[in-house]
């Protein structure tokens, strides 16, 4: 399959090309059925002579190239009418019934406050070019009616999303007008995802209640069914947090599928390289040193422990408190007791064999470490985060 991308140098195009080559390429194997031979990228730098070579040569067409913001608001018409027209006569012209989308938006329902959109009138007008086109000519055009996206983009530009992450992650000044207003976005990847479906026939179609999309198998609209409404209020919030991460150690809660979580990768993307680390606080003394990693809201928190050679720590218990150790590097003995019936087991650990060892509630315990020249290093998993008010950890020998 050859594929053609127009606007290729856009958010969408570009995350969509690179994606797109990861299945040429073999690199991603999940989707065993695309088998893809050439990936055309055409965008304001390319000549109206390779467009043509690639209208004569595609057999899919992602047409994502548009105005947003020009100087002069008939330069909508101009830029996302006119060059689509273009790019339909071309298709036309070498007989080519590609599969074409088109990236709309949800400006074209010209509902509630986008009555006036001379933007909305403009995609809505392309969008009737493409059906006209495909009752013409019988090619099957997949129209997506697109709500904000959400993806690495200039800030400052068309997205409010992208602006608040570059500004946080910059220490940038920032105004939120209402911190109330509800956006509905649509996340990069999974717009990838859903054109990947398209590729394989699998599209979600859809019509229009106002701006409400309206799941219909027989719709006239394609759309990607994974979006998430949030405030304004609460994405900066959020942000707020990702940026202190690094002094409070606390992971936000982030499930699989959630915005926080989608949220969080694009904020990264926005972290100026001298923010790409940072310190961590290790507690040293004679014995070695102890530094946490990472804290959680509701899982505990991830510790690194090292040992001098020698060195034996712990040698205490906790009521409800659980820990994993597992040593990473070196060579070590655990010990444990159970402190009512005088129990002891042993676990001889080293970083050739790494094991998950359970420091048990009612167990005294300790490490050793059994080099006399090597540091032992265990990663230390606890199921709370540590409370000096209530530390619920008691000394005493195994």
């Amino acid at each position: 399959m050859n594929i053609l991308v127009t606007g290729a140098k856009g958010m969408v195009g570009t995350a969509l090309v690179a994606n797109l080559k990861n299945i040429k390429e073999n690199k991603n194997r999940t989707r065993p059925n695309l088998k893809i031979e050439e990936i055309y990228e055409y965008d304001l730098d390319s000549s109206y002579e390779e467009l043509e070579e690639y209208c004569k040569k595609a057999d899919f067409v992602f047409n994502l190239a548009g105005v947003n913001r020009p100087e002069n608001p008939e330069d909508f018409i101009k830029g996302n009418f006119g060059f689509a027209s273009d790019l339909l006569n071309l298709l036309k012209k070498y007989d080519n019934k590609a599969t074409i989308m088109l990236s709309s938006s949800i400006q074209a329902t010209l509902a509630g406050r986008f009555g006036n959109s001379e933007y909305g009138r403009s995609k809505k007008a392309g969008e009737e070019l493409f059906f006209a086109y495909a009752e013409e000519t019988g090619a099957k055009v997949a129209v997506y009616r697109f709500p904000n996206l959400m993806g690495h983009s200039r800030p400052k530009y068309n997205s409010a999303v992208s602006t608040f992450c570059w500004a946080v992650a910059n220490d940038e000044e920032f105004t939120v007008n209402d911190r109330s207003t509800e956006l509905e976005l649509l996340y990069i990847d999974d717009l990838v995802e859903g054109m990947f479906d398209l590729l394989e026939g699998k599209e979600e179609h859809c019509e229009f209640e106002g701006v409400e999309t309206i799941a219909d198998i027989d719709g006239r609209y394609c759309y990607v069914p994974i979006t998430h409404k949030v405030t304004l209020g609460e994405i900066v919030d959020l942000l707020e947090q990702f940026k202190e991460q690094p002094k409070t150690l606390m992971m936000p809660k982030m499930p699989n599928g959630s915005f926080a979580k989608k949220l969080y990768s694009l904020y990264l993307t926005y972290l100026p390289v001298d923010k790409f680390k940072y310190e961590l606080k290790m507690n040293c003394d004679e014995r070695g040193s102890f530094t946490e990693l990472v804290h959680t809201a509701d899982c505990g928190q991830i510790s690194i422990n090292i040992s001098k050679p020698g060195i034996t720590k712990g040698q205490h218990w906790h009521n409800s408190k659980w820990e994993l150790f597992i040593v990473v590097a070196g060579h070590g003995l655990i010990q444990e007791r159970n402190i009512h019936t005088g129990e002891i087991v042993e676990f001889e650990v080293t970083g050739d064999k790494i094991e998950a060892i359970y420091m048990i509630p009612g167990w005294t315990h300790n490490i050793i470490n059994l080099s006399e020249t090597e540091n032992l290093v265990t990663v230390m998993t606890c199921n709370e985060i540590f409370n000096s008010e209530r530390p619920d950890t008691f000394f005493e020998k195994v």
